[in-house]
């Protein structure tokens, strides 16, 4: 019966697909093969002993389901494939860098224009993904941006907007005043607002990618930390605290431990701990619902943004710029930083001066960056079956979706249609420099 068995498997790769049920629980559904209908006629019961020996092998692993990694796994179950993904912590919780409520998500975007393609195809993936789950995840507030006419934000806006045919809005900072009242600008400043800009509900986003792969088949394993990982002669093997797993393929999205699992690479990530503040208001001018937008402030002492409230919680406030580099991710201090408080409370004293001083939450999250703060999405150099995403850089996570969907490109059939070209891991300015300093 066992050679009978591995035999049909090998012919259908997929007549044995596991699934998790919300319990966590393996359900152990059998599918017919398609050259093998025979197989249905199997008692389930007592083969349930052979077949979780066959399912020890997975034709794709994911390593940390994050923002990327759950959007990875989706794609890949939505592919067919019996995938697996792994996390040291449970889904959507609050110990990486894919947390906080809210994220802000945009098109014109400053950092660099070759970013609008991927999120317009961003944009209906998490619509796609809002109809599926049948939840709401995007919400369309517009977005706010102020600063120097000649500055890196209000340029880069205009720049992306233009290049590719934008909607956006220039307001001076009487119209800005007059249109949102909540916020004071100083006079040497401008703002671009986009209108079909808006926030993302991080948590629910996670949750909704992993619940989707799992009803499309996937298993996802929380409470699994690992070790380390190889691959020889085109089986990915990982090594976990819950033993070794074995996959064709692998992608890895580890976020703040990417540095540990692509060590090989030796790629040039720097992880920073950052802040998320939560403000009481009772005006009605920093709510959503009242029409008030995220914002984003470039000023001389860094950059800002916000969200609106959404909820009891209130105002949500961080600086983007600036942050403590830390060594261990799982050992982060996360107790109130009364500096980081210090300055973030400054800045909405000067720029949102009718918010109430009052906290009434912080949360916080990680920053992995690059040297020139553009994400690093590829396939592994040395192991043709596996794929990465690492050094978000503060940004990433309104690309969850159209990066995971990238990384099952890469994994399944060696490229992607998606323009990612430009953040592969072998550009220049990831490369050290003659005397080892980066470019």
């Amino acid at each position: 019966v066992v050679v009978g068995i591995d035999r049909m498997r090998r012919l259908s790769p997929r007549w044995i697909r596991s699934s998790v049920a919300a319990n966590g629980k393996n359900t152990g559904q059998l599918l017919a093969p398609p050259r093998l209908n025979t197989a249905k006629h199997f008692c389930h019961t007592r083969l349930q002993p052979y077949l979780s020996k066959a399912q020890t092998m997975y034709d794709a692993l994911v390593i940390g389901c994050g923002g990327v990694g759950s959007a990875a796994l989706y794609h890949l179950a939505q592919r067919g494939l019996r995938v697996l993904g792994v996390d040291q912590f449970p889904a959507a919780h609050q110990r990486g860098s894919s947390h906080g409520q809210t994220r802000i998500i945009r098109q014109a975007y400053f950092e660099h224009p070759n970013y609008v393609p991927l999120l317009l195809k961003a944009y209906q993936l998490w619509h796609d993904l809002e109809q599926e789950a049948g939840c709401s995840l995007l919400r369309q507030t517009g977005l706010l941006q102020i600063g120097p006419a000649a500055g890196t934000v209000v340029q880069g806006v205009l720049q992306s907007a233009a290049m590719h045919g934008l909607r956006v809005e220039q307001l001076s900072v009487r119209a800005i005043g007059q249109r949102f009242p909540g916020f004071c600008c100083d006079a040497a400043t401008c703002g671009v607002f986009e209108p079909r800009a808006g926030l993302l509900r991080v948590e629910a986003c996670v949750q909704a990618h992993i619940q989707r792969a799992i009803a499309a088949g996937a298993e996802f394993r929380s409470d699994v930390s690992v070790l380390n990982w190889h691959s020889d002669n085109g089986v990915a093997t990982v090594e976990t605290t819950a033993g070794s797993l074995k996959a064709s393929r692998l992608v890895v999205a580890a976020g703040a431990w990417a540095n540990r699992l692509l060590a090989d690479l030796k790629l040039p990530l720097t992880v920073l701990k950052k802040t998320q503040f939560w403000f009481a208001t009772s005006q009605a001018a920093f709510a959503a619902d009242a029409g008030c937008p995220a914002f984003l402030f470039e000023t001389p002492e860094g950059v800002f943004y916000g969200l609106p409230q959404i909820d009891s919680r209130g105002v949500k406030l961080a600086e983007h710029s600036g942050g403590l580099e830390i060594a261990d991710p799982l050992n982060v201090n996360r107790a109130l930083d009364h500096a980081e408080l210090t300055r973030v409370g400054t800045f909405g004293e000067r720029y949102l001066p009718e918010l109430e001083r009052s906290l009434t939450d912080h949360a916080v999250c990680m920053y992995t960056m690059t040297p020139d703060e553009h994400f690093v999405v590829d396939r592994h150099p040395n192991h043709a079956n596996a794929c990465f995403a690492a050094g978000l850089s503060g940004h990433g996570f309104k690309f969850s979706g159209v990066l995971g969907q990238a990384l099952a490109d890469l994994v399944t059939d060696g490229q992607t249609e998606l323009p990612i070209a430009f953040l592969r891991s072998a550009r220049a300015t990831l490369q050290p420099a003659v005397d080892g300093r980066m470019n």
